[in-house]
């Protein structure tokens, strides 16, 4: 039994030292060393087992290849970030000059290369602001605007709830702001607004019910009609659509709302936008400085790594929610046939299928993307997401099927062999 410090030295583990550290590399050597002692691993293969345990980075989390037909997979992160974005965490890492002005050596504006950015991609707004996610963006506004002896005006048929059991009325409560209802589940007038408005009125709320549709007998009412009553209109848009996109022609969008009247809007960075986490006001410039300066604001502002990774999304090619929902089904049918006949003549029972994917992340309930899909046995399904990386797709009628709309063209080779490996574990 080699002892520990001898496999230390062994130049394989040079590389995972260096990239992973001492105490991590010693502990898997250490379960090497008692699976070899209880037999179930030759001694001389112990190294190949520390090898083969070690992850690529000091990490919990796993990289998943997402094969669920779903954009904004929740579970696994929602937006994928672009390639240009993934440089600039790189570049934002390190010391820079997140607060500094480098021509006078004195402080500088937190953030202002992002902010720039996203003034130029909502030319509607007269100023905006960034924090931690989108609730933390609205939690701002009805802090800063609300709070005891004040009251919220919302429809009665937009009081979410999203994922993980998180209830907007629950978040603007909170603040100790009461909400004055209006309408009802499926209805709501003008006039219901108009006849809640009073003194205490802080501002009026419409909120994108951006996980659920409502059908049949409703009617809602448009924000430019609710612009300019006397109180601000806050406008929570959700899925975070900067400008319309023709995908998605009845997705509310920023620039849209605010040239409608909206005095603020909110949305999610990491949502539509592609971005990282993160929460996006745009609106009014005097009513932004306000929340800008309010003491919360402070708590939730973002750090440097997501300032930097929001910029180059801004700035920089497609993201990869882009290319997906921007994505030619076609297209995706020609990848599953190719990766179907490559999978078959490796032994592995796979077809090429149609199939449908979805915006996900809470954002284009009802809106169906034509897709295409490799089609695997079902037992597939838990042999792949056990791989590394791994990979998820969706179960449906007795077959695993492998979307590919959420996954970039790029990843195709090593879906192939994650597929083909998954074969010796079915």
């Amino acid at each position: 039994m080699p002892s520990t410090d001898a496999v230390l030295r062994d130049p394989r583990l040079a590389d995972s030292l260096a990239g992973l550290g001492r105490e991590m590399v010693k502990a898997r050597i250490r379960d090497a060393q008692g699976r070899a002692r209880a037999g179930d691993l030759p001694a001389d293969e112990i190294v190949d087992a520390v090898l083969a345990a070690l992850p690529t980075a000091p990490v919990s989390l796993t990289r998943v290849l997402n094969a669920t037909g779903v954009l904004l997979h929740t579970n696994l992160g929602r937006a994928p970030l672009s390639a240009a974005a993934v440089r600039a965490l790189g570049e934002a890492a390190g010391t820079n000059d997140v607060e500094l002005d480098l021509a006078t050596g004195r402080r500088g504006r937190r953030g202002r290369g992002a902010l720039d950015a996203l003034r130029d991609a909502v030319p509607t707004a007269g100023d905006v602001h960034v924090v931690n996610n989108g609730a933390a963006a609205l939690a701002l506004a009805v802090t800063a605007l609300g709070g005891p002896g004040r009251t919220v005006v919302i429809s009665r048929g937009e009081m979410i709830e999203i994922g993980d059991g998180f209830r907007l009325p629950e978040l603007l409560e909170s603040t100790g702001t009461r909400l004055q209802e209006v309408g009802t589940t499926n209805r709501v007038r003008l006039e219901d607004y108009l006849a809640a408005i009073d003194e205490t009125t802080a501002f009026v709320l419409k909120v994108h019910p951006s996980n659920f549709l409502v059908s049949g007998f409703t009617s809602v009412v448009p924000a430019a009609q609710l612009a300019g009553r006397g109180v601000p209109l806050v406008v929570d848009i959700g899925s975070g659509l900067l400008a319309p996109h023709p995908v998605l022609p009845d997705e509310p969008d920023m620039t849209t709302m605010l040239a409608a009247g909206a005095d603020l809007v909110t949305s999610s960075g990491d949502k539509l936008l592609g971005g990282p986490q993160a929460g996006i006001l745009g609106g009014d410039a005097d009513l932004v400085h306000r929340l800008r300066r309010h003491p919360l604001a402070r708590a939730l502002r973002v750090d440097k790594l997501t300032l930097a990774a929001l910029e180059a999304t801004l700035r920089g090619p497609r993201p990869p929610v882009t290319e997906g929902l921007e994505a030619d089904a076609g297209d995706l049918l020609g990848r599953a046939r190719r990766l179907a006949d490559d999978l078959t003549s490796a032994g592995v029972p796979a077809e090429a299928v149609r199939s449908v994917a979805a915006v996900g992340g809470g954002g284009a309930p009802g809106v169906d993307l034509p897709s295409a899909a490799v089609a695997l046995p079902e037992r597939f399904a838990d042999a792949l997401r056990a791989g590394r990386p791994a990979v998820l797709g969706r179960v449906t009628e007795g077959r695993c099927l492998l979307d590919l709309r959420a996954l970039p063209t790029s990843d195709d080779p090593e879906l192939l062999r994650l597929v083909i490996a998954a074969r010796e574990h079915v």
